[in-house]
């Protein structure tokens, strides 16, 4: 039982893809997505609250899961490259999904997931850690990270993928690994 409700949610997010790559999302009803995934609306709404949470689980399955075994071994760089790699494969689907704005933007709902896929890496690796500064916690530190990855990510996407996930992720690890005053000094 537990596999056909998987198969059933992959036909939806995969219709649901299709559809955002023709239309924007306020135009996409409930009805189309059902009609074009071959279920019932009771169907949909067993799995997804919304087309919204659609979405979502379409970043966390095809997105972030692919990425965690990678987190949990301590490969970031190798993880953030194959992040943007899987962005850019479905390049269609996120230059639309991308300009979803308002309470359910896109890039809330990828804030957030990754927020939470990042404080799960931190609380696996480090069970128990304390931080230097008593203001800081875990989850300040995962959202921190979060966001950054969100806005180099986004803007990338935004900017019709001028370079490649590789230099991307090239660039994040020597922003987050250099403070902004080397940043200032090495520019040429």
């Amino acid at each position: 039982m537990k596999e056909e409700k998987k198969d059933t949610k992959q036909i939806i997010a995969e219709n649901f893809k299709e559809l955002l790559c023709k239309s924007p999302i306020e135009k996409i009803t409930v009805k189309e997505i059902t009609e074009k995934s071959g279920v019932i609306r009771p169907t949909f709404y067993n799995h997804f609250s919304d087309k919204y949470e659609v979405l979502e689980y379409i970043i966390r399955t095809e997105l972030l899961e692919p990425i965690r075994p990678l987190l949990y071994n301590n490969m970031i760089p190798a993880a953030y490259t194959l992040l943007l790699s899987n962005i850019k494969n479905d390049m269609d689907f996120y230059k639309r999904a991308v300009v979803i704005e308002g309470q359910n933007s896109f890039s809330n709902i990828v804030v957030n997931a990754v927020a939470e896929l990042l404080l799960a890496t931190i609380e696996k690796l480090h069970p128990v850690h304390h931080f230097r500064y008593s203001w800081m916690s875990r989850e300040m530190l995962a959202e921190y990270y979060a966001n950054t990855i969100c806005y180099i990510a986004v803007n990338w996407i935004k900017r019709d993928f001028a370079i490649s996930p590789d230099e991307l992720a090239e660039i994040f690890e020597y922003i987050n690994h250099h403070s902004f005053i080397d940043i200032f000094n090495d520019i040429v």
